[in-house]
């Protein structure tokens, strides 16, 4: 698996971290950028394609074995994949070592995530949108938990996509690895909406990803 498509700002403003981007199944590099003018507005950006086409769009992962969604362990190993074919195109794009924050939703919220398991000292935070987890252990997660970095984890009441036991698993291995920021938005399905990307925009401000905005 390599990652051969990617939507850049680099170098916008040439401070601050790097947000890397990380679509959902059947969308594309160009879903997410909009995002940062909600909640960090003119921020650098990497915004990757997922290698597989699917549909009108792409995704991360190519096997499917539970209503669309990979569980066991296929998740686990096609998320390991991709998680390792990010890291590889980050190592070979971003080289300037400013702090990586990674933004996903739903599989990119799930790699998210992976990002830190995988290569914690590489990726300053995360924040990951409605996403799940991939539960097979990998070799950074000693260190993750040593660490701890932050990381905002966002999710519906009124989602479906996932069982509740897959978003409790998620909650509870990421209190324990990271600085967890969790919430829970009422009504809301497998989605995004204006009440979480104001509390993805404190999360980033209180962790010193962003500075407040001035009115």
């Amino acid at each position: 698996m390599k990652i051969e498509h990617a939507a850049t700002s680099l170098p916008a403003n040439g401070g601050g971290p790097v947000f890397l981007l990380l679509h959902g199944w059947g969308s594309n590099e160009l879903d997410l950028p909009g995002l940062l003018d909600y909640c960090a507005p003119g921020a650098d950006y990497a915004s990757l394609r997922a290698p597989i086409s699917y549909g009108p769009g792409y995704t991360w992962f190519g096997e499917w074995d539970y209503e669309g969604v990979p569980t066991g362990v296929s998740l686990d190993r096609q998320a390991k994949a991709a998680a390792e074919a990010i890291d590889t195109w980050v190592a070979e794009n971003l080289q300037d070592e400013r702090p990586v924050v990674v933004m996903g939703f739903s599989q990119g919220g799930l790699l998210a995530g992976e990002m830190l398991r995988l290569h914690p000292s590489r990726y300053a935070g995360a924040v990951s949108f409605s996403g799940f987890l991939a539960h097979g252990p990998l070799t950074g997660d000693d260190e993750l938990q040593r660490l701890q970095p932050p990381m905002f984890y966002g999710h519906g009441s009124a989602d479906d996509v996932f069982p509740d036991s897959e978003v409790e698993a998620m909650s509870a291995f990421y209190e324990t690895h990271t600085t967890l920021t969790e919430r829970i938005y009422p009504g809301m399905t497998h989605s995004i909406n204006m009440p979480e990307m104001r509390d993805v925009a404190k999360f980033l401000v209180d962790n010193g990803f962003t500075r407040p905005r001035i009115w």
